[in-house]
């Protein structure tokens, strides 16, 4: 039997909501065999973070390498890389080793606000990473940090959809989430044309995990072979059914619901 695979680089939610254990269950509601590389570990639960602890960058490297080497790889997102050294060992692997698509998740600041990455990090994405990039996805918050400008409105999104494309990867996708004008809206530059991507917002407190669950889907349909647009399209398509499941667990944000493999996906649009 021939499966694809997928591989997520990326740091350990202990909660189960987020990180390398959304990614990993996101590849196997799609019917991908999930491969993983910790960074990083965290101490969280549906509250917040306690702590953060980086695994020594030979171990990173390793773990790169024997699944490439043995498994091989149809599609690799990274996510929490927590600092500069750690990004500048990942581009290196993922240059030498030939990893692409490539869907890049710049995990800075989480959809609280929260930082998320060394403040001397970002130039390290933008010089490193993002020139082997298919796919930045980041959000509001770090849109507005890569780009250098206020992200609000659809038009602040477009642009700096723009600004962010010309760092170096081919295609960004800046989330919109729940914020106050136009809910559930991302904006998608290819390069020439902006594309609004539209699903219904959903009224949940219990969205923990939403970010790395979308790059994670787009991820997975990229190794199924999916055009990028296609692939999009089909992972908030995913992510709406996940929204729809989210998980009221914990006394605080919930995650997001991926186990609902019978639930019939909902219509959406792109303008």
């Amino acid at each position: 039997m021939t499966i694809a695979r997928a591989l997520t680089i990326a740091g350990s939610d202990s909660g189960g909501g987020a990180g390398i254990q959304a990614d990993l269950k996101t590849f196997v509601c799609l019917g991908v065999h999930g491969m993983s590389a910790l960074t990083c570990t965290t101490a969280q639960n549906t509250c917040g973070v306690r702590s953060t602890h980086s695994l020594p960058l030979d171990h990173i490297r390793d773990q790169i390498q024997m699944v490439v080497t043995d498994i091989g790889v149809d599609a690799t997102k990274t996510g929490m890389l927590l600092n500069r050294v750690i990004i500048q060992t990942i581009a290196l692997e993922i240059k030498t080793l030939g990893l692409t698509p490539l869907v890049v998740d710049p995990v800075m600041v989480s959809r609280t606000g929260a930082r998320l990455l060394d403040e001397d990090a970002t130039t390290a994405y933008q010089r490193t990473l993002f020139p082997l990039a298919t796919l930045v996805t980041p959000n509001l918050y770090e849109a507005a940090i890569l780009s250098g400008m206020t992200v609000q409105t659809l038009a602040e999104m477009g642009e700096a959809a723009r600004r962010i494309h010309a760092q170096g990867p081919r295609y960004v996708l800046v989330k919109g989430g729940a914020r106050a004008e136009h809910p559930g809206t991302d904006v998608f530059f290819d390069g020439i044309t902006l594309t609004n991507f539209i699903i219904p917002n959903i009224i949940t407190m219990n969205t923990h995990g939403t970010g790395c669950t979308l790059a994670a889907a787009i991820t997975a349909y990229l190794s199924l072979g999916y055009p990028m647009v296609e692939a999009i399209t089909q992972a908030k398509q995913f992510l709406d059914q996940a929204l729809r499941h989210a998980l009221a667990i914990g006394q605080g944000q919930g995650p997001v619901g991926h186990s609902f493999a019978q639930a019939r996906p909902l219509p959406w649009k792109a303008l």
